[in-house]
């Protein structure tokens, strides 16, 4: 465990994969092969190992923190006195665009609603609350999809906001991969929580508002604890790369599909116009704004080029 990484880092205990994996005490396995067939990527490989040396952890952690944070709700519950309410705890989860977040995230919600504490987890991502396409059109923004401003800020503050209330039904809007937009009239519905596991690309960012000035409420407002999966350019581009490539092969080839136009490009081909999106979109999109947010996450998980996690960093202040 390294607890001087320098400057950039000084705020977090640094973690070796051992030294994370021996923090699992007696965090019983809850997860079996067949449960991680259903969980995993287009690229993303998890394993049991990955589980029992990261996931376990981590999930003792946030369980201890989800107890302390429901207990702190009750005191000031009876302090106002007011029933004891039980608001659910809010995880956010963020980083770049192949990352592996849908992944860790599905895997984490999995692993999380196996303790008695908080059986109920759900999971949303931010992508339901991008702007539909034709705003994004009239907007001028299609060529800067996934940057802030492609967000409807307001309805994401919202939603979290009426979670965070304990509401007992809050709806998110639907986002499709496939068609590249948002479901008209489709709804992912929450009901009341434990957990809420908030993941995208921006959710850990401050921003800025009209004017330039600094928004007085920011999603991760809402967060109870934040989480931030990390890996160095090169290995996100090459993911990504890897990640169109096959999607090129499969989901492309459906007439339905936003990037169907690409189907009939040879691999070579394929492959520039992939590592053009990723240098003139997203890799912009990370050094100008998701990268730049990594310092405010409590715990940042640094994968290495196989997708496996090789350490763990936990802010200490």
């Amino acid at each position: 465990m390294n607890q001087d990484t320098g400057t950039e880092f000084s705020a977090y205990e640094v973690f070796s994969r051992d030294e994370w994996a021996a923090l699992r005490a007696s965090t019983p396995l809850t997860l079996s092969e067949t449960d991680l067939a259903s969980l995993r990527g287009v690229l993303e490989q998890v394993s049991i190992d990955d589980v029992v040396q990261i996931y376990l952890p981590l999930s003792r952690l946030l369980n201890l923190h989800f107890r302390s944070a429901r207990a702190l709700s009750g005191v000031k519950d009876e302090f106002l006195g007011r029933l004891v309410g039980r608001r659910p705890y809010v995880i956010g989860i963020a980083g770049s665009v192949a990352v592996g977040k849908s992944t860790f995230a599905r895997t984490l919600q999995a692993v999380l609603a196996r303790w008695p504490d908080h059986p109920s987890v759900a999971l949303v991502t931010t992508d339901g609350f991008l702007y539909p396409n034709a705003t994004l059109l009239e907007r001028g923004l299609m060529g800067r999809k996934g940057f802030p401003e492609s967000y409807d800020r307001r309805r994401m503050i919202e939603f979290l906001a009426d979670v965070k209330a304990g509401k007992a039904e809050v709806a998110a809007p639907v986002y499709s991969h496939q068609g590249y937009d948002i479901v008209p009239g489709e709804e992912a519905v929450v009901s009341s929580p434990d957990i809420l596991i908030f993941e995208g690309l921006n959710v850990l960012q401050t921003g800025t508002v009209e004017g330039g000035r600094s928004p007085s409420i920011i999603v991760s407002d809402f967060f109870d604890f934040s989480l931030y999966l990390d890996a160095g350019d090169d290995e996100i581009q090459e993911w990504y790369v890897r990640r169109f490539l096959k999607l090129q092969r499969t989901v492309f080839q459906n007439p339905t599909s936003y990037f169907h136009h690409y189907k009939d490009l040879d691999a070579d081909a394929a492959r520039e116009v992939a590592l053009g999106i990723w240098r003139d979109i997203n890799l912009v999109n990370l050094r100008e704004n998701i990268l730049p947010s990594r310092e405010r996450a409590n715990v940042v998980l640094r994968k290495r080029l196989d997708h496996s996690i090789g350490e763990v960093w936990l802010r200490q202040i």
